[in-house]
């Protein structure tokens, strides 16, 4: 793989890769870009041992699979931190009109990023293992052979992974026990 090949490949599954660690870090989005950051300088440090036999994208969820574990490691929880608290509050320094168009901004940019609070702490309250391969298999549409590649779990584990974490989608979102 060249530099330029592996740049293109990069820019191809950046966004569903973002998602996917956004979701694993509880709506974390400094959270999600560091290990995507760490989960991408790592893949580019060894680009050139990726050998094909699986797609890229695999490839490279499993790098930042690895690296959002060996974090939640690191920080001695195996479990992800709860949303940050909504900060509406405008920058420093904003002023006058600047000031309301900032609150503006900063408000409307605030409800999309809890657009979805519900589902991240439903998904939350799932296990690790049941968190990882609903992410993958419901929001990135990762078959079952690329979940076992990224997660190193065989396929029966993957299904009953699924179907546990789709039983408990199910309890937590309808009895509002989030």
């Amino acid at each position: 793989m060249t530099k330029e090949q592996f740049i293109h490949q990069v820019a191809q599954s950046q966004e569903s890769l973002r998602r996917f660690l956004l979701v694993l870090c509880a709506g974390d989005g400094f959270r999600a870009d560091d290990i995507a950051q760490e989960a991408l300088l790592k893949a580019y440090m060894s680009f050139g041992r990726f050998e094909g036999r699986a797609k890229f994208s695999t490839w490279l969820f499993r790098i930042a699979y690895n690296c959002f574990y060996d974090s939640q490691k690191k920080s001695g929880k195996m479990e992800t931190e709860p949303l940050p608290e909504n900060r509406n509050a405008a920058p420093d320094g904003c002023h006058g009109a600047a000031r309301d168009v900032a609150y503006v901004d900063m408000t409307e940019a605030a409800d999309k990023r809890y657009e979805y609070q519900q589902l991240y702490l439903a998904i939350d309250a799932l296990s690790g293992p049941e968190k990882v391969v609903t992410l993958l298999f419901y929001m990135e549409e990762k078959s079952i052979k690329e979940i076992e590649q990224i997660t190193d779990m065989p396929s029966g584990t993957v299904r009953s992974h699924l179907s546990r974490a789709r039983a408990h989608l199910r309890e937590h979102l309808s009895s509002g026990k989030i």
